[in-house]
């Protein structure tokens, strides 16, 4: 076999393999999750986590400018080399996606959240009534603590870089009830891809490649906390979005800082509320009229800048990641980011926050 052929073949049996790790979960949980991909993780993080620019940010514009420059000197062999230029970008897209599972997604495969924390994955209506009550009940007191004036917006007063390192605190009250949820070498990074990932709709990323979580620093500052927890989950090898929504939203509770804490019940309660809107408009309504001012001013202030940026590029790139998402195992596409819900609901159930 000609050697051009090589890796274009290896990226069909890396697909074949693939298809067939969903039924090994237990497998990849020990060897990989639990196993190779730790050392990987915490030996990438420990080396990068000291350089204060984002690495990955880095190499993915040389690649993007890189393959700019190939595709505009390749456009006149196009008609007489097209098979060779094909061969060459599978055979770049073959090591690319090796890499990505290797050093990362393999944890798309690994045992699910519900099965490792033995949580229910059903509720009713009565029991996610209950929940968004308490939560209602829990973010007014701490808004009200913060502000002391129920229609004042919570001012997040911290630096991106005190949210990145101030988020241990809340990681390590985790892991001592949690010991899976251990985080250990901070590398989490301001993105220099901020403004595109804003056009994008998105809050933040993980470098699969360098093991770094990116975070969009131009988004409101009393999200950054539940955000960058979100990705710091990820880099704990965490694929799922909801595992890592509701991973990121125990974090932040879990902080002894009022404001982190903020965070975490604000978004929780954004997404029960959105929840009870596509449910039971009424019960929403009803639900809405006992949230505080303040907290109301918050989500208004976050939906004014996200809509400022509203254009075709998030819809097309939401349309990209959903697809994108589904073909990883996670069926529901973007609409798995809500599905954390079920786990906080069940998690909850008989206890106070």
């Amino acid at each position: 076999m000609q050697r051009k052929y090589i890796l274009p073949l290896f990226l069909l049996i890396q697909i074949l393999i693939l298809q067939i790790m969903p039924y090994f979960p237990e497998f990849i949980e020990r060897f990989y999750s639990n196993g190779l991909y730790g050392f990987i993780s915490k030996f990438s993080r420990k080396i990068l986590g000291k350089i204060p620019l984002s690495v990955g940010d880095i190499i993915y514009g040389i690649v993007i400018f890189y393959i700019l420059k190939s595709i505009w000197k390749s456009r006149k062999l196009l008609k007489t080399e097209w098979k060779e230029l094909v061969l060459k970008a599978l055979s770049i897209l073959s090591v690319a996606y090796f890499l990505f599972h290797f050093l990362w997604a393999m944890n798309y495969y690994r045992e699910p959240l519900f099965e490792k924390m033995k949580i229910e994955r059903d509720y009713s209506d009565a029991d996610l009534l209950s929940f968004t009550k308490k939560l209602i009940e829990k973010t007014n007191e701490i808004q009200a603590q913060i502000t002391k004036n129920d229609s004042l917006k919570v001012v997040f007063p911290y630096s991106q870089r005190q949210v990145f390192e101030m988020n241990l605190n809340g990681y390590k009250t985790l892991s001592n009830q949690h010991p899976f949820f251990q985080y250990t070498n901070l590398s989490i990074k301001k993105s220099l891809f901020s403004l595109p990932l804003t056009y994008m709709g998105f809050g933040g990323y993980l470098n699969p490649f360098t093991n770094e979580a990116q975070v969009n620093y131009l988004m409101p500052m009393y999200n950054s906390p539940t955000t960058s927890c979100h990705e710091m989950a990820h880099q704990m090898g965490f694929a799922s979005e909801s595992e890592c929504n509701f991973i990121g939203f125990m974090a932040s509770v879990k902080n002894d800082n009022l404001y982190f804490q903020y965070s975490g019940y604000s978004f929780a309660l954004r997404y029960c509320l959105g929840n009870w809107q596509i449910r039971d408009e009424k019960v929403f309504d009803e639900l809405l009229k006992t949230v505080h001012p303040g907290i109301l001013k918050n989500y208004k202030e976050s939906e004014d800048f996200w809509k400022q940026y509203d254009t075709f590029i998030d819809k097309g790139f939401h349309v990209f990641y959903d697809n994108f998402l589904k073909m990883n195992k996670q069926k529901d596409g973007m609409e798995s980011y809500s599905k954390f819900v079920n786990l906080m609901v069940n998690y909850y159930k008989g206890k106070e926050f």
